[in-house]
């Protein structure tokens, strides 16, 4: 019995003992190293095995192991963020070489176009696409930073370095009076106005598509009509997880500033021109180095990510701190945010989750105060005041004069005045995308964003600011809230039929934005304890009417939209929308506007004809036309009759108690509708000698008509009031655009790239006049900023200005025209004005070369604008003779010899022509292969704003010219500063 229990356990052993031997025997291992173009290793890389949906990441050296059944070679696909994807086949007991090419146009080869996406081959409409190589490095604080001189027709208007205040863009010019310029910001598919750019880590960008002609912009309708930015952020990656840290802290240095009189050229000129000896007040005072000093910007970013086949997710927090260079000037930026896709139902669902969260904490340097007769800030102040003019009086208070109308001591005003902007922000949204079958999907998007803004303000005497003197000590606080919801619905079909390829949308959307806030003042406060804090501790007899004020409105807008994307043989494509908006804050008449487009293009580098010719890489004709909506800077509530408290007589007292008064404060329109912008656009893509020269021509013209405006009108019939919005008036615009790029040198270990873009606009009013509610209005010669106006048959902002022709023998300006008395006609249309220029610059440039040597890099920005005028408004006001008692004055005015005037004359008018040397960056890429927790290591030096050459006598010729009362004009900005930066980049295995 024994022999037979052995003999069966026997069997039984030998028996796993083969099987395990044979089991052992079947499997196979596949091993590999994959490296970069430098033959470095590179950790972190996906190989995933298409066979069997096995995946495995590469080690610390590159180094890959894969275990096989049997077989002896396996097909892997291998993908690295910024490298093409490698296929390929290896063998079992072999160790693969796996080198990497790096994509540099892994994020600009599709393009991202609202609604969707489409390969840069294919695009009919005109698209400026750049990733996060292209963008500008350095101290950046906003996107726009980023991007100023990439783009031909994209304008970037940063005015002072103040710290909090974003630059302006402009999109192929100003298209709009009062119905808004500014582009749409798209940030991951959520809506939002140019503020929402704030909530953007700069490191965290992967790609922004700048969608210019209206072909392009009609897929968003009315919220398209200046513009689309679309920014797309970095998301987590299948594969190893990931950690990486960007800094970047730079000192900013203030590179010139107006040449004054000193103390002792003070007090010389102030006895020859007989001023009287008790307005010097025998001090030495250098007032603007004592309210400057230089500053320093800290921007950190820390961000980590991971994922799997089925799941990734990227997360960031991101801090930045600004000292400006004025004196209480700074800002405080966090922003925290999470983006993270999960897969379902066999991949066929995708939904993303996108959440940031943000707060921004400002000190603004104050604005309007001083002098009233003067557009007055800060900075303005320290050029008014008297260089013998002490800081402080023997008691220690502040020093004023009493004897100078609003005399303010700016280093006063520097350090006891609050202005602070408190905001935080919070969107999120969800998207879900189904396939559903063969091509056909559908998908749902919902995004929430809110904003709250708080500002308080503060004056106290000791400020020395006339109000707060008087009223000893006035404050204020304002509470904003922006609350916006957005949803859409939208189906898609993608098909191939043959040689025929299409791709259709349609959206329906859903928007509502809800604004409130309200506002409360108090003069009067015993002590400065509790500043704008403590409003209730004011006097109340010191109340003003419009102390207490609050309000609510909102918009709502709904869309339907389609679209469809035709192709055929790679060779000829074709896009057609059409989208209709209907908005609550139009007329009862014209809720809806109707806004179709259609683009086409044609490959001619795929045409048979092209097929044995190797100059042309590539060759595409493209055209355009679309119309758009602008419904921007109108009231919610601009169609209907307002009734009030009475603008002009408030208040009235009767029996001894004071009585409110209530009129018609704004006029009906129901006939208000949507401002309407159409564009044709003409473009030719190329790239020659195997894409080595690669460039874009395109030419482009568009008219606004219907201009929303804030008309004057005669109190009479129908209108009640002296203004009404409505639509009168028309716009044009015309424009030529070049970008170039050749690759100079494109070896394995160096490559020289120079590269440009350039563009010419000229626009034009045609129309002003028009027909309100039945009656004809006459505008014409309408204020665009100083000295400029709106006049039909010119360019915006044409400055018709008085001629300077000397000074008689009382040092008063003469000027063309005037007759022998000096009176003269002094109206807008006065025959001795004369057309000087425009305030817009009719052309902009930029040069952006670009320079790598193995591990090391380097990129410059150079760019321009001219054609325009710049009104040099403080030169004007710091250059009368006759203000010398109360005020400083330039160097210059002594020469100048204008004693008084009475008009502002082309003698203040200005070139604003200028070439910046705008950006120098050099990093350097460090071998990190020996140091175990790193993968990635990169250091970076960066100049900013390193040169300026220009005729123009102020500080700087890049001024406002987006209209209103300052527009075009020069009245003291805050600084523009020298900025030096080091960066550091490190990613973390």
């Amino acid at each position: 019995m024994k022999k037979v229990y052995l003999f069966k356990y026997g069997l039984t052993v030998l028996f796993l003992i083969c099987a395990f031997s044979s089991a052992f025997a079947q499997k196979s291992v596949f091993k590999g190293k994959v490296v970069d173009e430098l033959n470095q290793p590179l950790p972190g890389a996906t190989i995933h095995v298409k066979e069997t949906d096995q995946s495995t990441v590469t080690d610390a050296n590159g180094v890959f192991s894969l275990v096989g059944n049997n077989q002896s070679v396996l097909t892997v696909q291998v993908t690295f963020i910024g490298y093409d994807v490698a296929n390929l086949v290896i063998k079992a007991n072999e160790t693969a070489a796996i080198k990497l090419v790096p994509n540099s146009k892994s994020l600009t080869e599709v393009v991202v176009v609202g609604y969707g996406t489409v390969k840069k081959t294919d695009l009919t409409g005109s698209v400026a696409n750049l990733g996060a190589k292209d963008l500008n490095p350095g101290s950046v604080t906003n996107p726009l930073q980023q991007i100023a001189g990439k783009a031909a027709g994209v304008n970037i208007n940063e005015v002072g370095s103040e710290p909090g205040v974003a630059p302006s863009i402009r999109i192929r010019g100003i298209t709009s009076l009062s119905g808004g310029n500014d582009p749409l910001v798209v940030v991951d598919g959520v809506q939002g106005n140019m503020e929402f750019l704030n909530q953007v880590p700069p490191s965290e960008i992967a790609s922004i598509d700048i969608l210019k002609d209206a072909s392009a912009t009609a897929i968003y309708g009315s919220r398209g009509a200046t513009g689309v930015i679309i920014i797309t952020t970095k998301k987590g990656a299948a594969g190893k997880a990931t950690v990486e840290y960007n800094e970047n802290t730079s000192l900013d240095v203030i590179p010139k500033q107006l040449q004054e009189l000193t103390a002792s050229q003070w007090t010389k000129q102030a006895e020859l021109q007989g001023v009287d000896v008790s307005a010097n007040h025998g001090s030495n005072t250098d007032w603007y180095n004592l309210l400057t000093r230089n500053g320093v910007t800290q921007n950190h970013t820390l961000a980590f990510g991971s994922g799997s086949n089925g799941f990734n997710y990227r997360a960031s927090v991101s801090a930045i701190n600004q000292t400006g260079v004025v004196l209480g000037s700074n800002y405080k930026k966090y922003i925290a945010r999470i983006v993270a896709t999960q897969k379902a139902l066999d991949d066929k669902l995708t939904l993303t989750m996108n959440v940031n969260t943000g707060v921004n904490d400002a000190n603004y340097s104050p604005i309007g105060v001083g002098n009233a007769a003067f557009t007055s800030n800060t900075i303005s102040q320290a050029y008014i005041a008297r260089p013998t003019d002490p800081v402080y009086n023997t008691d220690g208070t502040y020093f004023t004069d009493p004897n100078v109308f609003h005399y303010t001591n700016p280093y006063a005003i520097a350090k006891t005045v609050s202005n602070v902007v408190n905001q935080d922000e919070l969107f999120g949204s969800l998207r879900a995308d189904l396939d559903i079958y063969k091509g056909l999907s559908a998908g749902w998007f919902g995004s929430w964003r809110k904003v709250n803004q708080n500002t308080g303000y503060y004056a106290p005497v000791a400020s020395t600011i006339t109000d707060a003197v008087t009223y000893n000590g006035q404050a204020h606080i304002n509470n904003d809230h922006t609350d916006e919801k957005l949803m859409d619905i939208n189906l898609s079909y993608k098909r191939d039929f043959g040689l025929s390829h299409i791709d259709a949308t349609a959206v329906y959307e859903y928007q509502i934005q809800t604004y409130f806030g309200s506002y409360s003042a108090a003069r009067g406060f015993a002590n400065d304890i509790a500043t704008y804090n403590g409003l209730q501790l004011g006097t109340l007899a010191s109340a003003q009417n419009g102390d207490v004020s609050s309000y609510k409105n909102d918009r709502k807008l709904v869309s339907y939209l389609g679209r469809v994307n035709y192709s055929y043989n790679n060779r000829y494509y074709l896009t057609a929308s059409f989208r209709a908006d209907g908005s609550s804050v139009f007329g009862a008449n014209h809720h809806f506007g109707y806004f179709p487009s259609a683009s086409a293009a044609w490959r001619i580098d795929q045409e048979s004809f092209m097929a044995n010719q190797k100059v042309f890489s590539m060759l595409k004709l493209r055209g355009g036309y679309g119309v758009t909506g602008n419904q921007q800077g109108l009231p919610v509530q601009g169609s209907i009759s307002l009734y009030g408290l009475s603008t002009n007589n408030p208040t009235t007292y009767f029996g001894g108690q004071q009585i409110s008064l209530y009129d018609y404060i704004q006029n009906a329109n129901p006939d208000l509708r949507w401002e309407s912008r159409s564009e044709t656009n003409l473009g030719l893509d190329f790239g020659l000698f195997n894409d080595r020269l690669t460039g874009t021509v395109e030419a482009y013209t568009s008219k606004t008509t219907n201009l929303l405006y804030n008309y004057n009108v005669n109190i009479s019939g129908p209108f009640k009031v002296n203004h009404i919005f409505a639509n009168a008036g028309t716009l044009q615009n015309k424009g030529l655009e070049a970008s170039l790029s050749y690759a100079v040198i494109k070896t394995k270990d160096v490559s020289l790239t120079l590269a440009g873009n350039g563009s010419l606009m000229q626009n034009k009013v045609l129309k002003l006049s028009g027909v309100i509610d039945g009656i004809q209005q006459s505008t014409n010669y309408q204020p665009w900023g100083t000295n400029a106006w709106l006049v039909e048959g010119q360019p915006i902002g044409t400055y018709l200005i008085y001629k300077h022709t000397g000074v008689n023998s009382n040092g008063v300006e003469t000027f063309a025209g005037q007759n022998a008395d000096g009176s003269f006609d002094a109206t807008a249309q006065s025959k001795i004005r004369y057309n000087a220029g425009q305030s817009l610059p009719k052309y902009n440039y930029a040069f952006t070369p670009s320079f790598t040597y193995k591990n090391f890099d380097a990129s410059m920005v150079w760019r321009g604008a001219g054609g325009n005028k710049v009104f040099n408004g403080l030169r004007s006001k710091l250059s009368m003779l006759e203000n010398l008692g109360k005020q400083n004055l330039l160097q210059s005015a002594i020469a100048t010899g204008i004693h008084s005037s009475a008009v502002q004359s082309d003698e203040w008018l200005e070139s604003g022509n200028y070439l910046r040397f705008q950006n120098l960056s050099l990093g350097y890429r460090i071998n990190v292969t020996n140091i175990k927790f790193i993968s990635a290591l990169r250091v970076s030096l960066t100049g900013q704003n390193l040169a300026l050459i220009t005729k123009y006598k102020g500080l700087d010729p890049e001024v406002d010219a987006s209209g209103g009362s300052s527009s075009g004009g020069d009245y003291g900005i805050y600084p523009r500063t020298r900025t030096f930066s080091a960066g550091l980049n490190v990613i973390l295995k």
